[in-house]
């Protein structure tokens, strides 16, 4: 937004003096001294006279605005976003087929919701970069590290079960999320595993893992849905403990929105916003004018036949 102002606007009363002046400050010479005093006082209707007094006033009034100093005042905030970079690590095995974990649409799977679910979060997150890695009997990278959302969207909505087997392999679907975060140079750096199931496929050990977790600068967020009875609650605490992170369970879809949401809210990016205010100074054109115009004002007076 600018605005315009005078920094001395008192300084423009000093134009008042200079009407006055023209008013009652009359030269008086004898014509012995000044035989042309008339062209001198630009009195009478010719050209010459009227161009002088414009000229005259011209540079008049330009000093006295110069004096007033006009500024131009600019004002904006200066915002500076740090975004995280976070991979979701997702459960894509047999058992994620299981229907009725959306009280309003019982038909849909959980895989299903899931997407739903990391579509919106995706969507909520545009300073961050997000990438998926999909796990089941083997874990792969889905999506690397990516501003573009979009296609990151895209990219979860064709993901579909079958694709990585039927058995779980949480463990390895870990090593591959670390080794792509370990290259990242975010300040901030996120996992957020989600699983119905127990890891039984995985060919890194838990204590390997674990001690990877915990050597690292990333945090985990791990996440257990369904039947708290088909998940290993205290290995998913354990691993969230490692990563300095949170263990959630999320019987049902409402209850995983509400996990995701939370997530959110606990990293969210960083705003650093400040007010700038940037002055314009513009006395030097109306200097410029009044210089130019009184030159052309002594140019004039002093030429002839003009």
């Amino acid at each position: 937004m600018s605005q315009f102002s005078f920094e001395y606007p008192y300084a423009l009363g000093i134009i008042l003096l200079f009407l006055l002046c023209a008013k009652f400050c009359r030269e008086r010479g004898r014509a012995i001294y000044f035989p042309h005093i008339e062209a001198l006082l630009l009195k009478g209707g010719s050209k010459k006279s009227s161009l002088l007094l414009w000229l005259k006033w011209i540079g008049i009034t330009g000093v006295v605005i110069a004096l007033a100093s006009p500024v131009l005042t600019k004002e904006y905030r200066d915002s500076h976003k740090e975004g995280r970079d976070i991979v979701l690590v997702v459960d894509a095995s047999d058992s994620m087929r299981q229907r009725g974990f959306d009280p309003k649409d019982p038909m849909k799977s959980k895989f299903d919701v899931v997407k739903e679910v990391m579509d919106d979060f995706i969507s909520k997150r545009p300073n961050d970069r997000i990438g998926v890695v999909t796990f089941a009997d083997v874990a792969f990278i889905a999506s690397p590290l990516t501003f573009e959302k979009d296609f990151l969207r895209d990219i979860v909505a064709y993901q579909q079960l079958g694709i990585a087997g039927k058995r779980t392999a949480i463990n390895d679907a870990l090593v591959q999320t670390y080794g792509m975060l370990s290259k990242s140079k975010a300040k901030s750096k996120i996992a957020i595993l989600l699983t119905d199931g127990q890891d039984n496929m995985s060919k890194v050990p838990f204590e390997d893992i674990k001690n990877i977790i915990a050597k690292s600068d990333v945090k985990l967020y791990t996440i257990g849905i369904g039947d708290p009875r088909d998940y290993n609650g205290r290995y998913l605490q354990a691993l969230a403990s490692a990563g300095k992170g949170k263990a959630y369970g999320a019987y049902d879809s409402t209850m995983l929105s509400r996990v995701y949401e939370e997530i959110d809210k606990l990293e969210a990016s960083k705003l650093n916003d400040k007010k700038v205010v940037q002055h314009t100074y513009l006395y030097l054109y109306p200097l410029f004018v009044a210089i130019l115009a009184l030159l052309l004002f002594v140019y004039f007076r002093n030429s002839r036949g003009v």
